[in-house]
């Protein structure tokens, strides 16, 4: 690891970060583990590990310990499918319908609870529409409308459900979207259908492609959709907040479901990974698409992908529906599977504009700063990630520790 000086880092002030991490969260009991590791370049300049991963068992956290990285898996996915985009399989303006025919008659819920009253689109639902999450698709955790609670009953998008990917796929064909693709702005299982693509598209099960096309030539052995047996001692037990602001076990990682292969390889929030794997997927994007002689996007494609897309060029604040989503919402619009501040005096974030970014549900997050070239991956494990303020404090001790203008 590198020193931070030598990369324009004040050391003292990264320190800073560490301290405020164990006496905010993990001596007062809100979370149970931080792992941060802070890129530069190609240099790792910080990275500190703290708390305990397993507290009814109390083992204390170390650098390779596995998590449950939920919708961190959403970039990976997304660039599966830019891959197949590069090399002319699919464009962003194809109908999704090209590749799920069954989906062909979906129309948009006006009323009703199931038989739904419904009006046709006004346009297709198009591949950049999954990417950007404008298609219409909803999460069941969203609880806002009968077709989240449709969601919920069918147990859409569940890894470790029922539904296998054709069962997916036929529910999902059952079911209204929530408003005509391109209209709005709606956190949602996008990504999963773009797991599917990749499948159907390149012809390979989609676990395999990301194994071959993404993780192998980055050198990720320890992501995937499953905990192996030679990783079960490593993987960190999961939490939710109680109301004293405490934790309680949500997952228990000697009982937990994965352990066992999904019924659904989820491409929104399927994967387990460690700070390690993450940070090469991450330096590959601060590589602008490659890492170790292997390229997996061009530069050109990645700079699409993080460039905000969303329909006039407006933020969240301007079309989104969702209750909840991984992103703030003032400056921040969304691209090809990274929310991407464009503004960061209206988000209110010490960051770069063209900062790209994303985390997972249990309050996992990264960001990647292609302006400073810097990359940061922050791991922990407390279901509700809008629990705590903890990714924009992140951003501010990170960037106060930055010397240079």
């Amino acid at each position: 690891m590198s020193t931070p000086e030598s990369h324009g880092f004040s050391s003292t002030r990264l320190a800073r970060l560490d301290r405020f991490l164990k006496e905010k969260y993990l001596d007062t009991g809100r979370l149970p583990c931080a792992q941060v590791q802070v890129l530069r370049g190609d240099d790792l300049v910080h990275e500190s590990v703290q708390g305990l991963s397993d507290r009814e068992r109390g083992r204390a956290s170390t650098r390779d310990d596995v998590y449950r990285i939920y919708s961190m898996t959403k970039p990976i996915t997304s660039l599966a499918f830019m891959m197949l985009v590069e090399e002319g399989a699919v464009a962003l303006d194809d109908p999704v319908a090209r590749f799920i025919p069954e989906w062909k008659d979906l129309a948009v819920f006006s009323a009703g609870t199931g038989p739904y009253l419904t009006t046709p689109p006004s346009q297709p639902m198009q591949m950049v529409d999954l990417l950007r999450h404008t298609s219409g698709l909803t999460y069941g955790f969203q609880t806002r409308t009968n077709v989240d609670a449709a969601y919920r009953k069918l147990k859409i998008a569940d890894s470790h459900g029922d539904l296998d990917t054709q069962g997916f796929v036929d529910a999902l064909a059952r079911l209204p979207l929530e408003f005509s693709p391109g209209e709005a702005w709606n956190y949602s299982v996008s990504t999963d259908v773009l797991g599917v693509l990749v499948e159907r598209i390149s012809g390979r099960p989609f676990q395999d492609f990301l194994a071959d096309r993404i993780f192998a030539p980055l050198g990720m052995t320890e992501t995937g959709f499953s905990v192996r047996p030679d990783q079960a001692d490593r993987f960190a037990a999961c939490y939710a907040p109680t109301p004293q602001g405490g934790l309680t076990l949500q997952d228990d990682p000697a009982t937990s479901a994965y352990h066992r292969t999904p019924s659904f390889h989820s491409g929104g929030g399927g994967l387990v990974s460690t700070a390690d794997d993450y940070m090469k997927f991450c330096r590959m994007l601060v590589n602008r698409g490659e890492l170790g002689g292997h390229r997996l996007v061009a530069p050109a494609t990645l700079r699409l992908m993080a460039s905000n897309h969303l329909p006039g060029g407006q933020d969240l604040t301007m079309l989104s529906r969702s209750l909840f989503s991984e992103a703030t919402n003032a400056g921040v619009g969304f691209g090809l599977g990274f929310a991407v501040t464009f503004d960061p005096v209206r988000a209110m974030l010490t960051s770069s504009p063209g900062e790209y970014y994303w985390g997972g549900a249990a309050s996992t997050a990264f960001w990647i700063d292609p302006v400073k070239d810097i990359a940061v991956v922050f791991l922990t494990q407390l279901m509700g990630s809008s629990t705590y303020p903890i990714r924009r404090e992140l951003r501010t001790l990170v960037y106060s520790a930055l010397m240079e203008p």
